[in-house]
Protein backbone atom coordinates (compact mmCIF):
# COMPACT_ATOMS: atom_id res chain seq x y z
CA UNK A 1 0.00 0.00 0.00
CA UNK A 2 0.81 3.49 -1.00
CA UNK A 3 1.29 6.34 2.04
CA UNK A 4 -2.01 7.99 2.95
CA UNK A 5 -4.23 4.83 2.30
CA UNK A 6 -7.02 4.35 5.04
CA UNK A 7 -8.64 1.27 5.35
CA UNK A 8 -10.74 2.54 7.72
CA UNK A 9 -11.81 5.73 5.92
CA UNK A 10 -14.99 7.27 7.19
CA UNK A 11 -16.43 8.49 4.45
CA UNK A 12 -16.40 9.67 0.38
CA UNK A 13 -17.57 12.45 -1.22
CA UNK A 14 -19.72 12.07 -4.11
CA UNK A 15 -19.88 14.53 -6.93
CA UNK A 16 -23.29 13.92 -8.30
CA UNK A 17 -24.47 14.94 -11.53
CA UNK A 18 -23.49 18.49 -11.55
CA UNK A 19 -21.25 20.95 -9.35
CA UNK A 20 -23.52 23.94 -10.99
CA UNK A 21 -25.07 25.29 -7.57
CA UNK A 22 -27.90 26.54 -10.10
CA UNK A 23 -28.33 22.90 -11.07
CA UNK A 24 -29.40 21.85 -8.29
CA UNK A 25 -32.82 22.59 -7.39
CA UNK A 26 -34.02 21.69 -10.49
CA UNK A 27 -31.61 18.14 -10.48
CA UNK A 28 -33.35 17.86 -7.37
CA UNK A 29 -37.10 18.80 -8.23
CA UNK A 30 -36.62 16.05 -11.58
CA UNK A 31 -35.17 13.36 -9.21
CA UNK A 32 -38.35 14.34 -6.31
CA UNK A 33 -40.82 14.11 -9.10
CA UNK A 34 -39.11 10.49 -10.91
CA UNK A 35 -38.94 8.76 -7.71
CA UNK A 36 -42.09 9.62 -6.44
CA UNK A 37 -43.68 8.47 -9.96
CA UNK A 38 -41.66 5.49 -9.52
CA UNK A 39 -42.87 4.35 -5.88
CA UNK A 40 -46.40 5.24 -7.08
CA UNK A 41 -46.35 3.63 -10.34
CA UNK A 42 -44.65 -0.01 -8.90
CA UNK A 43 -47.25 0.80 -5.82
CA UNK A 44 -50.32 0.80 -8.32
CA UNK A 45 -48.87 -2.63 -9.98
CA UNK A 46 -48.95 -4.24 -6.79
CA UNK A 47 -51.97 -3.22 -5.48
CA UNK A 48 -53.71 -4.36 -8.44
CA UNK A 49 -52.50 -7.86 -8.58
CA UNK A 50 -53.20 -8.59 -5.24
CA UNK A 51 -56.49 -7.10 -4.78
CA UNK A 52 -57.81 -8.92 -7.98
CA UNK A 53 -58.23 -12.71 -7.89
CA UNK A 54 -58.26 -12.40 -11.86
CA UNK A 55 -54.45 -11.30 -11.89
CA UNK A 56 -53.16 -13.85 -9.52
CA UNK A 57 -51.78 -15.60 -12.53
CA UNK A 58 -47.55 -16.51 -12.50
CA UNK A 59 -47.66 -13.66 -15.24
CA UNK A 60 -48.49 -11.43 -12.62
CA UNK A 61 -46.91 -13.03 -9.77
CA UNK A 62 -43.81 -11.88 -11.43
CA UNK A 63 -44.50 -8.79 -12.58
CA UNK A 64 -45.75 -7.74 -8.77
CA UNK A 65 -42.40 -8.61 -7.67
CA UNK A 66 -40.54 -6.70 -10.32
CA UNK A 67 -42.13 -3.75 -9.14
CA UNK A 68 -41.69 -4.13 -5.70
CA UNK A 69 -37.82 -4.44 -6.78
CA UNK A 70 -37.95 -1.64 -9.08
CA UNK A 71 -39.56 0.62 -5.41
CA UNK A 72 -36.29 -0.89 -3.91
CA UNK A 73 -33.50 -0.35 -6.44
CA UNK A 74 -34.82 3.84 -6.90
CA UNK A 75 -34.96 3.93 -2.46
CA UNK A 76 -31.66 2.68 -2.53
CA UNK A 77 -30.21 4.98 -4.24
CA UNK A 78 -32.44 8.39 -4.92
CA UNK A 79 -33.38 9.03 -1.06
CA UNK A 80 -29.35 9.84 -0.21
CA UNK A 81 -28.80 12.06 -3.22
CA UNK A 82 -32.13 14.06 -2.45
CA UNK A 83 -31.14 14.49 1.12
CA UNK A 84 -27.30 15.56 -0.05
CA UNK A 85 -28.46 18.16 -2.18
CA UNK A 86 -31.50 19.69 -0.09
CA UNK A 87 -28.45 19.84 2.84
CA UNK A 88 -25.90 20.92 0.41
CA UNK A 89 -23.27 18.35 1.17
CA UNK A 90 -21.33 15.68 -0.85
CA UNK A 91 -20.62 13.78 1.80
CA UNK A 92 -21.61 9.44 2.09
CA UNK A 93 -20.32 7.50 4.97
CA UNK A 94 -18.08 4.51 4.95
CA UNK A 95 -21.27 2.04 5.81
CA UNK A 96 -23.93 4.21 3.62
CA UNK A 97 -21.48 3.78 0.22
CA UNK A 98 -21.14 -0.29 1.49
CA UNK A 99 -24.46 -0.46 1.96
CA UNK A 100 -25.47 1.02 -1.27
CA UNK A 101 -23.09 -1.03 -2.71
CA UNK A 102 -24.78 -3.99 -1.47
CA UNK A 103 -28.09 -3.29 -2.10
CA UNK A 104 -27.88 -2.02 -5.86
CA UNK A 105 -26.27 -4.64 -6.41
CA UNK A 106 -29.31 -7.23 -5.06
CA UNK A 107 -31.92 -5.43 -6.35
CA UNK A 108 -30.17 -5.01 -9.66
CA UNK A 109 -29.36 -8.74 -10.02
CA UNK A 110 -32.40 -9.64 -9.25
CA UNK A 111 -34.19 -7.45 -11.60
CA UNK A 112 -32.58 -9.20 -13.81
CA UNK A 113 -33.16 -12.94 -12.74
CA UNK A 114 -36.67 -11.83 -12.52
CA UNK A 115 -36.53 -10.41 -16.62
CA UNK A 116 -35.06 -13.64 -17.21
CA UNK A 117 -37.82 -15.68 -15.46
CA UNK A 118 -40.94 -13.72 -16.82
CA UNK A 119 -39.37 -14.59 -20.44
CA UNK A 120 -39.45 -18.08 -19.54
CA UNK A 121 -43.26 -17.70 -18.05
CA UNK A 122 -43.96 -16.31 -22.04
CA UNK A 123 -42.14 -18.88 -23.63
CA UNK A 124 -44.16 -21.79 -21.93
CA UNK A 125 -47.73 -19.76 -22.65
CA UNK A 126 -47.28 -19.23 -26.23
CA UNK A 127 -44.60 -22.21 -26.63
CA UNK A 128 -46.88 -25.06 -24.86
CA UNK A 129 -50.17 -23.04 -24.09
CA UNK A 130 -51.94 -26.63 -23.05
CA UNK A 131 -49.34 -27.45 -20.44
CA UNK A 132 -49.10 -24.21 -19.23
CA UNK A 133 -51.30 -24.48 -16.27
CA UNK A 134 -49.71 -27.88 -15.14
CA UNK A 135 -46.47 -26.52 -16.14
CA UNK A 136 -46.66 -23.24 -14.09
CA UNK A 137 -47.65 -24.27 -10.86
CA UNK A 138 -47.77 -22.02 -7.74
CA UNK A 139 -44.89 -24.05 -6.32
CA UNK A 140 -42.75 -23.37 -9.27
CA UNK A 141 -43.58 -19.40 -9.55
CA UNK A 142 -42.63 -19.46 -5.93
CA UNK A 143 -39.20 -21.09 -6.30
CA UNK A 144 -38.40 -19.55 -9.39
CA UNK A 145 -38.67 -16.21 -7.54
CA UNK A 146 -36.69 -17.74 -4.53
CA UNK A 147 -33.89 -19.03 -6.60
CA UNK A 148 -33.30 -15.59 -8.11
CA UNK A 149 -33.26 -13.87 -5.08
CA UNK A 150 -30.40 -16.36 -3.18
CA UNK A 151 -28.64 -15.80 -6.52
CA UNK A 152 -28.88 -12.01 -5.94
CA UNK A 153 -27.74 -12.15 -2.31
CA UNK A 154 -25.10 -14.49 -2.70
CA UNK A 155 -23.47 -12.11 -5.37
CA UNK A 156 -24.23 -8.66 -3.55
CA UNK A 157 -22.45 -10.64 -0.66
CA UNK A 158 -19.44 -11.73 -2.63
CA UNK A 159 -19.20 -8.12 -3.87
CA UNK A 160 -19.18 -6.55 -0.99
CA UNK A 161 -16.90 -8.26 1.03
CA UNK A 162 -14.61 -7.93 -2.26
CA UNK A 163 -14.81 -4.17 -1.87
CA UNK A 164 -14.52 -4.37 2.04
CA UNK A 165 -11.05 -5.90 1.48
CA UNK A 166 -10.01 -2.64 -0.56
CA UNK A 167 -8.49 0.44 1.42
CA UNK A 168 -8.82 3.51 -0.19
CA UNK A 169 -7.22 7.12 -0.04
CA UNK A 170 -8.16 9.95 2.30
CA UNK A 171 -10.57 12.72 0.93
CA UNK A 172 -11.98 10.01 -2.04
CA UNK A 173 -14.30 11.42 -4.49
CA UNK A 174 -16.71 9.68 -6.19
CA UNK A 175 -17.74 11.18 -9.48
CA UNK A 176 -20.83 9.78 -9.62
CA UNK A 177 -24.39 10.47 -8.23
CA UNK A 178 -24.57 7.28 -5.38
CA UNK A 179 -21.82 4.35 -4.48
CA UNK A 180 -21.11 2.15 -7.93
CA UNK A 181 -19.46 -1.11 -7.74
CA UNK A 182 -17.31 -0.47 -11.06
CA UNK A 183 -16.46 3.54 -9.55
CA UNK A 184 -15.44 1.93 -6.35
CA UNK A 185 -13.19 -0.72 -7.46
CA UNK A 186 -11.38 1.88 -9.97
CA UNK A 187 -10.91 4.38 -6.78
CA UNK A 188 -8.90 1.68 -4.50
CA UNK A 189 -5.52 2.45 -3.48
CA UNK A 190 -4.82 -1.52 -3.04
CA UNK A 191 -4.55 -3.99 -5.79
CA UNK A 192 -7.87 -4.39 -6.95
CA UNK A 193 -7.26 -7.74 -10.06
CA UNK A 194 -8.91 -10.11 -8.24
CA UNK A 195 -12.14 -7.09 -7.18
CA UNK A 196 -12.23 -7.03 -11.25
CA UNK A 197 -11.87 -11.23 -11.62
CA UNK A 198 -14.94 -11.32 -9.70
CA UNK A 199 -16.60 -8.90 -11.13
CA UNK A 200 -16.34 -9.62 -14.36
CA UNK A 201 -16.69 -13.28 -13.93
CA UNK A 202 -19.97 -13.08 -12.02
CA UNK A 203 -21.10 -10.16 -14.69
CA UNK A 204 -20.57 -12.76 -17.38
CA UNK A 205 -22.61 -15.49 -15.46
CA UNK A 206 -25.40 -13.81 -14.09
CA UNK A 207 -25.78 -11.47 -16.29
CA UNK A 208 -25.32 -13.20 -19.63
CA UNK A 209 -26.84 -16.21 -18.27
CA UNK A 210 -30.41 -14.63 -17.51
CA UNK A 211 -29.50 -12.47 -20.84
CA UNK A 212 -28.70 -15.64 -23.09
CA UNK A 213 -32.06 -17.55 -21.31
CA UNK A 214 -34.25 -14.74 -22.49
CA UNK A 215 -32.72 -14.63 -26.06
CA UNK A 216 -33.04 -18.09 -26.21
CA UNK A 217 -36.90 -18.04 -25.28
CA UNK A 218 -38.06 -14.89 -27.71
CA UNK A 219 -36.07 -17.00 -30.33
CA UNK A 220 -38.90 -19.36 -29.97
CA UNK A 221 -41.58 -17.56 -29.26
CA UNK A 222 -41.10 -15.66 -32.51
CA UNK A 223 -40.53 -19.16 -34.31
CA UNK A 224 -44.08 -20.24 -32.67
CA UNK A 225 -45.41 -16.78 -33.30
CA UNK A 226 -44.43 -17.40 -37.12
CA UNK A 227 -46.11 -20.51 -37.68
CA UNK A 228 -49.22 -19.26 -36.81
CA UNK A 229 -51.73 -19.03 -39.81
CA UNK A 230 -54.23 -16.27 -38.90
CA UNK A 231 -53.14 -12.40 -38.67
CA UNK A 232 -55.26 -11.78 -35.56
CA UNK A 233 -53.64 -14.99 -33.72
CA UNK A 234 -49.95 -13.70 -34.36
CA UNK A 235 -51.01 -10.49 -33.19
CA UNK A 236 -52.84 -11.69 -30.15
CA UNK A 237 -49.56 -14.14 -28.63
CA UNK A 238 -47.27 -11.24 -29.55
CA UNK A 239 -49.20 -8.65 -27.08
CA UNK A 240 -48.74 -11.00 -24.70
CA UNK A 241 -45.56 -10.56 -24.29
CA UNK A 242 -45.02 -7.33 -25.66
CA UNK A 243 -44.99 -5.42 -22.69
CA UNK A 244 -42.37 -7.88 -21.48
CA UNK A 245 -40.44 -7.16 -24.30
CA UNK A 246 -39.84 -3.53 -23.93
CA UNK A 247 -39.10 -3.66 -20.67
CA UNK A 248 -36.26 -6.35 -21.21
CA UNK A 249 -35.19 -3.69 -24.24
CA UNK A 250 -35.05 -0.70 -21.98
CA UNK A 251 -33.43 -2.33 -19.07
CA UNK A 252 -30.44 -4.01 -21.15
CA UNK A 253 -30.10 -1.17 -23.69
CA UNK A 254 -29.74 1.11 -20.99
CA UNK A 255 -26.81 -1.23 -19.19
CA UNK A 256 -25.22 -1.61 -22.33
CA UNK A 257 -25.25 2.07 -22.76
CA UNK A 258 -23.59 3.01 -19.46
CA UNK A 259 -20.61 0.13 -20.43
CA UNK A 260 -20.16 1.01 -23.56
CA UNK A 261 -20.15 5.00 -22.76
CA UNK A 262 -17.88 4.29 -20.00
CA UNK A 263 -15.55 2.09 -22.78
CA UNK A 264 -15.43 4.71 -25.10
CA UNK A 265 -15.63 8.41 -23.38
CA UNK A 266 -13.28 7.24 -20.30
CA UNK A 267 -15.60 9.73 -18.80
CA UNK A 268 -16.98 9.22 -15.26
CA UNK A 269 -19.97 11.96 -15.91
CA UNK A 270 -20.57 10.12 -18.84
CA UNK A 271 -21.15 7.50 -17.33
CA UNK A 272 -22.94 8.65 -14.17
CA UNK A 273 -25.36 10.33 -16.38
CA UNK A 274 -25.92 6.77 -18.14
CA UNK A 275 -26.73 4.95 -15.41
CA UNK A 276 -29.49 7.25 -14.38
CA UNK A 277 -31.36 5.64 -17.14
CA UNK A 278 -31.20 2.01 -15.72
CA UNK A 279 -31.29 3.34 -11.99
CA UNK A 280 -34.23 5.55 -12.44
CA UNK A 281 -35.68 5.96 -15.66
CA UNK A 282 -36.43 2.40 -16.38
CA UNK A 283 -37.83 1.39 -12.90
CA UNK A 284 -40.22 4.69 -13.87
CA UNK A 285 -41.48 3.75 -17.35
CA UNK A 286 -41.54 0.07 -16.46
CA UNK A 287 -45.28 0.93 -14.74
CA UNK A 288 -46.56 2.76 -17.72
CA UNK A 289 -45.17 0.41 -19.89
CA UNK A 290 -47.56 -2.27 -18.42
CA UNK A 291 -50.61 -0.39 -17.24
CA UNK A 292 -50.80 1.55 -20.84
CA UNK A 293 -50.44 -1.69 -22.98
CA UNK A 294 -52.20 -4.08 -20.45
CA UNK A 295 -56.31 -3.95 -20.25
CA UNK A 296 -56.37 -6.45 -17.66
CA UNK A 297 -54.40 -4.21 -15.15
CA UNK A 298 -56.40 -1.03 -15.56
CA UNK A 299 -59.60 -2.81 -15.04
CA UNK A 300 -57.82 -4.17 -12.07
CA UNK A 301 -57.32 -0.50 -11.05
CA UNK A 302 -60.16 0.89 -11.76
CA UNK A 303 -62.45 -2.14 -9.83
CA UNK A 304 -60.83 -1.40 -6.95
CA UNK A 305 -61.06 2.40 -6.80
CA UNK A 306 -64.87 1.55 -7.71
CA UNK A 307 -64.90 -0.75 -4.65
CA UNK A 308 -63.10 1.68 -2.28
CA UNK A 309 -65.19 4.71 -3.54
CA UNK A 310 -68.44 2.70 -2.50
CA UNK A 311 -66.85 1.56 0.96
CA UNK A 312 -66.56 5.61 1.35
CA UNK A 313 -70.21 6.39 0.34
CA UNK A 314 -71.30 3.46 2.33
CA UNK A 315 -69.44 4.64 5.58
CA UNK A 316 -70.76 8.34 4.67
CA UNK A 317 -74.20 6.68 4.74
CA UNK A 318 -74.16 4.72 8.11
CA UNK A 319 -72.53 7.58 10.14
CA UNK A 320 -75.67 9.81 8.85
CA UNK A 321 -77.94 6.91 10.11
CA UNK A 322 -79.16 7.71 13.82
Amino acid sequence: MGPGNDTHISGFLLLGLSNDPELQPPIFGLFLFMYLITVFGNLLIILAVSSDSHLHTPMYFFLANLSFVDICVTSTIIPKMLVNIQTQSKIITYTECISQICFSTLFSGWDNFLLAVMAYDRFVAICHPLHYMVTMKTLLCVLLVMVSWIMSVLNSLLQSLMVLRLSFCSEVEIPHFFCELHQMIQLACSDTFLNDIVMYVSAMLLAGGPLAGILYSYSKIISSICRISSVQGKYKAFSTCASHLSVVSLFYFTVLGVYFSSAITQSSHATAVASVMYTVVSPMLNPFIYSLRNRDIKEALMRFFKMEALKGTSVLVVKKCP
